[in-house]
Order: structure tokens, then sequence, then C-alpha cells
């Protein structure tokens, strides 16, 4: 069976190769930490390894290293293509774990590894790190370990995929070429060639010894070689079809390409009941646990908010859920308190910028941490939200949208969240063409809602909360 260079796992796709080294530096740093005990301790370290619950210790300092190169972005693929981002970054994860692991043998004693161990253990592991990552560059860049792969058609799904393929090696995809019909070859895409026409696809795809062939065609001009496609599959190449594979490069649906059939017909856009019951029951939950440490918060927020620049404390605003329903939402007022918060002085919506004028001094710092959002408990206490689903716009940001973009209106499907598998792609939009791109995300999530992928989503946005990423 041919290995899949993409893995499904919780409703979203990663890359097999970025899985593979996660799971290979877990193992090697394990493994370190191990060769390290026996170093330093000789014959006592089967004593301490079995009987002083070495083998407990040296998880914790793993776990939290590999949380570390996660959130450093160490499986990031634009972090993998540089070298040198790589190797300093490296350096910080060795740094930041060592304080992470200080305060936990601080607070939890018997977690702590003997302190002689400690640091030439952690350096040890570091430069394995480092020098495996090395290797890893050399493996990945290799191309005769990639599978060659070919696109059938010239259309912007194809220019769309040619860019995302050729940016991320870690995918493991070596791209050769279009093909498309013509009787001059069509503009170059993106860089690549022109290999042929659809009419001779069998003999080009055999003469370029092609293993993946993603067809970015579309049926419905009665153009597509549907005959030869099955006679490639039979000879062993995989055929692929375009949108589904542009989904699962990128965790977005393709809106240029989008066929209404594939709404109506294909898998999702449907949330049976038991899922509906989990993301209501999981929201009150998680709401109501964030409020215990989020009250007193709240209460020296209302009184900075008061005395940096008077009341009113909360910014009220009417939003589109579900089904197109208005709702009141709160949140923590960080603009000037004349007029709408988010207009300017025509009274027309205006986006927030970086260094926004109509921002308090106190309310800079909360867009900064994102605790101006806090007051959204409770709109999830009411029902007016999830925690996790499509964000909402404000009323008149929403009904311009659903004008111009086709298909908006099926953000409204589901209940709005708090957080998103938008958001923690696309922090923030200020044109119709990012609000069109979060758009495609929006509805890779309803077709693909599930428990998994809202737990990666809330697992996600901690790390874009710590790090401060998108903040406006």
């Amino acid at each position: 069976m041919r290995p899949q260079p993409i893995i499904r796992i919780f409703n979203a796709y990663f890359p097999a190769r970025t899985l593979l080294l996660a799971l290979s530096e877990l193992i090697m740093m394990f493994l370190a930490l191990v060769a390290a005990t026996y170093a330093r301790f000789r014959a006592d370290g089967t004593l301490l390894l079995f009987y002083e619950n070495g083998w407990e210790r040296i998880g914790m300092v793993c776990l939290v290293c590999l949380l570390c190169l996660y959130y450093y972005d160490l499986y990031h693929s634009t972090i993998l293509a540089s070298a040198r981002e790589v190797f300093i970054r490296l350096v910080q994860v060795v740094g930041t774990a060592c304080i992470i692991l200080a305060v936990l043998y601080y607070l939890f004693p018997s977690l702590q590894i003997r302190s002689s161990l400690f640091m030439p253990a952690v350096l040890f592991m570091g430069a394995c790190l480092v020098g495996w990552r090395k290797l890893f560059a050399v493996v990945n860049g290799s191309p005769t370990l990639a599978e060659r792969t070919a696109l059938l058609g010239a259309g912007p799904l194809a220019l769309s995929l040619a860019k995302e393929i050729s940016s991320r090696p870690e995918l493991g995809f070596r791209l050769i070429g279009f093909v498309a019909d013509g009787a001059k070859p069509p503009a170059v895409l993106n860089g690549l060639d022109h290999i042929g026409d659809s009419q001779e696809i069998v003999a080009v795809v055999m003469a370029e010894q092609i293993d993946r062939l993603i067809v970015t065609m579309s049926e419905q001009r009665g153009r597509l070689p549907v005959e030869q496609l099955l006679e490639l599959k039979a000879r062993g190449v995989l055929v692929q079809d375009g949108p589904a594979f542009y989904e699962t490069l990128t965790g977005k649906i393709p809106l240029e390409s989008l066929r209404l059939s594939e709404l109506v017909f294909g898998p999702g856009f449907f949330a049976p009941g038991g899922l509906l019951l989990y993301k209501r029951i999981s929201s009150l939950l998680i709401s109501l646990i964030c409020l215990g440490p989020a009250l007193p918060l709240m209460g020296l927020i209302a009184l900075a908010i008061w005395f940096d620049s008077g009341k009113p404390i909360l910014f009220r605003q009417r939003r589109v859920g579900k089904g197109g329903k208005i709702f009141t939402l709160y949140k923590f007022r960080s603009m000037k308190a004349a007029g709408n918060g988010n207009a300017s002085g025509n009274g027309k919506i205006q986006p927030a910028q970086e260094m926004d004028e109509r921002f308090t001094r106190v309310g800079r710092w909360m867009r900064r941490l994102r605790v101006d959002e806090l007051p959204q408990l409770y709109n999830i206490l009411r029902g007016d939200m999830h925690f996790v689903g499509p964000r909402p716009f404000m009323l008149e940001e929403e009904e311009e949208f659903a004008k111009q973009i086709p298909l908006y209106k099926y953000r409204w499907a589901v209940n709005p969240g708090a957080t998103g598998w938008a958001q923690i792609h696309r922090p923030y939009c200020a044109t119709l063409e990012d609000n069109k791109d979060k758009l495609s995300y929006d509805l890779f999530y309803i077709k693909n809602m599930s428990v998994g992928l809202d737990l990666l989503i809330i697992f996600q946005t901690v790390k874009t909360l710590i790090l401060g990423r998108g903040a406006r």
C-alpha cells in the first residue's frame, strides 16, 4: 500500500513527515536523557530509572520540550524551510524548557531529576535535536524521496495548489508540471512546465513517471478525460480530485472552484443532535470553569477602564448568530466612548488598526492581552455562542459580506464561537479578500465539525493567546 503523505487526525490534516519528525524527536529526547543518566551515574543509572521514578521524570522533561518545540512553531512549514531560524528557535526551546522545568520542580519537587544530571542532560538533548534537525532537512529536501506530482488543468485552483505545494517541502511532493489543452501552451503556471495536452495525458504521465495526478479541471466543462484517468488509475497512478486535495493541504475549502453539488451530496455540513448537545454542554462547562479565575480579573479591568476613561465599562454590539438571528455581544470597552466604538468620524464601520488612535490607554493593553473578550463568557452562558465556532461579525459587516461573497450565509448554519478554525489561521481580517479567505476556513470547520477538531482549536488558541499573536 502506498504510504500516505498527509494523515487525518481530529478531522484536520497533518503532513506525515512532520508527524514523523515530532514522534522521532520525542523518542530521541527520551533516549538522550536515558543515555545521559547512564553516562553520569553508570551502574546507578538503573537504580535511578527503575526505583526512583526515573522514567516518569524523564517523560515529563520530554513532554515539556515537545510542547516548547510546538509553541515555537518548529513544526511549521515556514520555519522548517530555514536552517538558521530552526537553530535559533531550538536554542530558545532549550532555554524556555529549563525555565518551565525549574518552576515545575519548585512546585512539585517529586518530579525533579538529580540536579547534577539536569543541565548536562538538557544540553546533550539540545545538541541531539540540532543534529537531528539538520539530518531531517537533508532527507526532507531529497528529490528522490518525493512523489512526482503533476496538475491536470491551469485555472485558479491549479495556481493555488502549485503555490501551496512549492512552499511546503515537508509534504513530500515534487511538482513536475501541468497538463492543459490549447494550441498554444498556457502561460507558465507559477514557474512550472507545460508537459502536454489532456488528449495525450496517458503518454505524458507515463513518460514523466508521475506518481500523483491532481485534477483541477471542472467536469462540467465536458473536457475531463475520464477514460484516460481510469486507465492511469489502473496503472497505479494516484488520481486525486483537486478541490479535495486543496482542502487536505490547506485546511480550507476552495471557494473559487467549489461546486454546490459538493455541498449537497458530499460529506459534512450536517451536525447530528448528539454533537450539538456536546457543544452546548462543553461550552457551558468551559465558560463556568473560566468564570472562576476570570471574575476577580474582570473586576480589576472594570476599575481600570473607569479610572482611565470613565463610563461605559462594557461595549455592546449587535452580532449575527445561528440562522441569521441577531444577538447582543458584550466586550470591555477598549476605544473612546464617543459614538460607536468601532466607527470612524463619518459613522461607518472602521476595523481596528495596529496603532489605532481610538484606543484608550487601558484598551490598548486589553486588546494585546485579549482580556477585552472576557464578557463574552456571558454570551456563551446564555447560549448566543458556543466556545468554538465561526467568529460573529457586526450586523452591518455581515450584511455587506453576504451581498458580495458567495455562500457567505452558510457561516450562519451553526452557532458562532469565541474562537474558531478561521481565528487560529487568520487572526484578523480587514479587507473583502481577507474575509473571503476566512470564509473558506469557516466552511471547512462547518463541514468537518467534531469533538476532536474543537479540542485542536482550543489547544491552538491557547498557543495564540500565550504568544500574543494577531491582537489589535
